[in-house]
């Protein structure tokens, strides 16, 4: 999938779902996008504290050309410069970091840039973060997106950590552009890890999100 920037960036809102694996076990990694993408997903976030990240984004972007694919947790330049050398086709950080995005840019993918306060928002956009990342979401609630989108009415914003199934239609009213899930995904308690029962799980999730794809 060869796309401009622009481009990553109007799929990823347009699906409104990002889907984030952080795995400690990199063996796991194949039932778990082969299930996620069986279910609907279509956008994935591979973190780069997962064991050997960068070649699982290489390796997946081969097996799933149709599937945009991305590293999570870009802290700073340095797993920056690593994740984009992988093939990364965007970049997610939990913090605001002006370099992050400058590198992005200049290698033409989008920055879902980390912020939870008006400051840190505010300093991502005015360095030209495409979308921001209201992280943790889940501590802060639907109430203070929306407080956060009257002064940033034209911020492109996801909702991370903490979401689950009956609270997305919380944040969708609140203004959220979209919503990034993790382990309600793909933990499975009591469950055998297969690609039919992580599908299962996951359809869920992608139907709701349906409700809120124009």
């Amino acid at each position: 999938m060869s796309m401009t920037r622009t481009e990553i960036g109007d799929f990823i809102l347009q699906e409104k779902l990002i889907a984030i694996l952080r795995v400690s076990d990199a063996g796991t990694l194949p039932v778990l996008i082969a299930g996620l993408v069986k279910g609907g997903v279509k956008v994935l976030e591979i973190t780069t504290n997962s064991p050997d990240y960068a070649a699982q984004i290489k390796e997946n972007r081969q097996l799933y050309p149709d599937i945009l694919i991305g590293a999570g947790t870009v802290i700073n330049e340095a797993s920056a410069k690593e994740a984009i050398a992988a093939g990364a086709q965007f970049l997610v950080s939990p913090n605001t970091h002006v370099g992050v995005i400058s590198l992005a840019h200049a290698h033409g993918i989008p920055v879902i840039m980390g912020a939870l306060t008006p400051t840190e928002i505010g300093l991502a956009l005015e360095n030209g973060a495409d979308m921001i990342k209201l992280f943790p979401a889940g501590d802060v609630g639907p109430g203070y997106l929306k407080s956060i989108k009257a002064p940033f009415d034209n911020a492109r914003i996801f909702a991370v950590g903490g979401i689950h199934l009956e609270t997305i239609h919380s944040w969708m009213e609140a203004g959220a552009d979209g919503i990034g899930l993790g382990s309600v995904l793909t933990q499975l308690a009591g469950l055998k890890l297969t690609e039919e029962v992580v599908a299962h799980n996951v359809r869920k999730y992608t139907e709701k999100i349906k409700e809120y794809v124009q």
